[in-house]
């Protein structure tokens, strides 16, 4: 039966659900290395999921304790709902159930969710504030951007998520209060991009202050501004030079995994 959801290329059709699924998987350890290259892993902290096209109470996600660096399609597990690994071998970051699960449950319309502890979105996040639209990059977030304003530690209950997603709503994009950020995307490689742009918005704005007062875009044209940059279409074609490159310095990223005994045992 062909896949009647939007796919992950807004050009492309699937025979099957797990034709999808492959391209998926396949984007998301893209989505990793990207991240990884960029300096947004710390230790073991931060995540990307999306969801599986077959089962939509299911999502993929890298194994806890996994160097974005290394992942490869392969390596990624799928979990469901209840925060059950159902397949792969790796356990699931506990705060990455917690966050994505609710925010796939509460937005249907997800299909990628990511969020790391990137040095500038954490910076920018300790600030409890929105991004202000002083660049045209940073007129993608006007007015489709939430702010969880809270810190309660390390996010490891659903209620936690539940109150996180209830942030997000409808945007695109919320920054966690000394936390970090967070994006969303009808494919992995929308989420990736908002992800990217906005921990450049972040920086861009502490440096402008740090320099002197920024001259703001006004509302009335950073609302202009804002469908012609920051539209599902925009985010996932913005996103494809990074995808053409990371696959081109990195085919690896599409080879087998490496099973957790024998990481475990190198560690060892």
């Amino acid at each position: 039966m062909a896949s009647t959801r939007t796919p992950h290329n807004p050009f492309m059709t699937f025979a099957d659900p797990a034709e999808e699924r492959l391209h998926l998987k396949q984007r998301l350890a893209a989505a990793f290395r990207i991240f990884g290259r960029f300096g947004f892993d710390e230790g073991v902290a931060g995540h990307i999921t999306a969801r599986d096209p077959e089962h939509p109470d299911r999502f993929w996600v890298n194994p806890f304790g996994l160097n974005f660096k290394l992942i490869t399609v392969d390596d990624l597990i799928c979990v469901d709902h209840e925060g059950a690994v159902v397949e792969g071998d790796w356990p699931v970051n506990v705060a990455a159930f917690a966050i994505h699960s609710q925010v796939h449950a509460n937005r249907p319309d997800v299909i990628a969710a990511a969020h790391s502890h990137s040095v500038n979105g954490k910076a920018f996040s300790s600030l409890g504030k929105l991004l202000d639209p002083i660049t045209q990059d940073s007129c993608i977030f006007f007015e489709d951007h939430g702010l969880f304003d809270d810190y309660t530690g390390v996010v490891i209950d659903t209620e936690e998520g539940k109150r996180i997603a209830h942030a997000l709503a409808d945007h695109k994009a919320a920054i966690l209060r000394n936390h970090g950020l967070l994006t969303v995307g009808h494919t992995v490689d929308e989420a990736v991009y908002w992800f990217v742009t906005m921990e450049r918005s972040c920086e861009a704005e502490l440096k402008a202050r740090a320099a002197g007062q920024p001259v703001l875009v006004p509302d009335e044209m950073a609302r202009h501004t804002q469908p012609q940059v920051g539209t599902h279409l925009a985010g996932w074609f913005s996103a494809q030079p990074l995808f053409d490159w990371i696959l081109e310095a990195e085919p690896g990223l599409l080879a087998g995994s490496r099973p957790v005994t024998e990481v475990v045992a190198a560690r060892a």
